[in-house]
This record gives C-alpha cells, sequence and structure tokens, in this order.
C-alpha cells in the first residue's frame, strides 16, 4: 500500500493529538499543544483537521478500527470458543486498559468515547462478531445455548458487559485479564454440551 505524504500528516497528527489529550485531557488540550506535538505549524495541522474535536474524533476512529481487525483476527484463529471468545473481549479490553494506563485523564477521555458514534459503532461490531462466534459453536456442537435461551447475541451482551465491567478498575491491570478469561471459562463450562 502506498501511504500520501498527506495521509502520514494525518497520522503524525494523531499521534500528537494522543499524546496530548493523554498529557493534558481533552478539555485542556489545544491545537496549538496538537500542533507543537506533530513538529507542525497548526495552520498546517488545519489542513487535515478542523479542530480538537475533530481530531479526537478521527483519533478514536483509528483506535476502532485497528482494535475492530485485532478482534476479527482473534475471531478467525482456529481453537476452543473460551479461548476465540476469550482472545476478542481482550481486543476490547486493551483498548481501554492502554488508555487508564496512559492518562490521569482517562476518566475523561473515556467518558468523551461514550458520546461518539463510532464507540456505538465499535461495540455493535464487537457484538455481532461474538454472537457469530457463538453461534458457529453452537452450529458445530461445541457449545449448547440452551441454557441461555439458545440466544447468542444475548450471550454476547453478556460477554460485553463482563467486559465493560472489568474495564472500569484499572488498579491491577493483570487482574482485569485474569477475571476476564476466568469469566469467560465459567460461562462457556456452563455451555459446553453434556
Amino acid at each position: 500500500m502506498i501511504v500520501s505524504m498527506s495521509d502520514e500528516r494525518v497520522e503524525r497528527i494523531l499521534d500528537a493529538a494522543y499524546a496530548c489529550f493523554a498529557k493534558h485531557g481533552l478539555r485542556r488540550t489545544t491545537m496549538d499543544d496538537i500542533a507543537v506535538a506533530a513538529g507542525m505549524s497548526r495552520p498546517a495541522v488545519y489542513q487535515y483537521v478542523r479542530n480538537k474535536d475533530d481530531a479526537f474524533r478521527r483519533l478514536a476512529d483509528r483506535m476502532f478500527t485497528t482494535a475492530l481487525t485485532a478482534a476479527r483476527d482473534a475471531a478467525a484463529t482456529p481453537g476452543a470458543p473460551a479461548t476465540r471468545l476469550t482472545a476478542i473481549c481482550t481486543v476490547k479490553l486493551e483498548l481501554t486498559l492502554k488508555i487508564w494506563a496512559d492518562s490521569p485523564h482517562a476518566a475523561e477521555l473515556l467518558a468523551t468515547n461514550t458520546r461518539l458514534a463510532a464507540d456505538a459503532a465499535f461495540t455493535g461490531a464487537m457484538h455481532d462478531l461474538l454472537t457469530e462466534v457463538l453461534t458457529t459453536a453452537a452450529d458445530a456442537g461445541e457449545l449448547d445455548l440452551s441454557p441461555v435461551g439458545g440466544d447468542a447475541g444475548e450471550t454476547a451482551e453478556l460477554l460485553l458487559a463482563l467486559t465493560r465491567g472489568l474495564e472500569a478498575d484499572p488498579t491491577r491491570p493483570d487482574l482485569p485479564h485474569r477475571r476476564l478469561r476466568d469469566g469467560i471459562a465459567l460461562l462457556t463450562a456452563g455451555l459446553t454440551p453434556r
């Protein structure tokens, strides 16, 4: 793939925006901050993003797109349903834990994410992906969804709720990963055909 100079500059601006949002928070970051971090003039930055909200939206879009690609790769990896489901949910968990690790302003940045259309689209796509893996596993006889009413979509929602709950406590980064793995293992054990 050939990357144009404008694509390289947009990537540089978005990288700079992430660094600034992580350091200062969304409200306190200015376009001057982003321009300095990108090594560009403010007028040059304005050629690629309209304002800091546009930079934040585009940065979130990039992060969600990257995470969704990783989740799709995890879904396509051969393995037991619990392994694939854990790998998919880990992608979502990692996205949030990275922000908690990178920024003292994570609560502000994550609260802002909930207003983004890209966040809703990402969550919907993750739900669809989990539903697909659950349905495929049920069709192959690897899982029996009858204990949850045979509803793969509802089971996917449970997995997303588990992941969202674990995203809320970043105090011990190892703990959410272990709890996610254990929670999915318990759920899938309950759905294993007897």
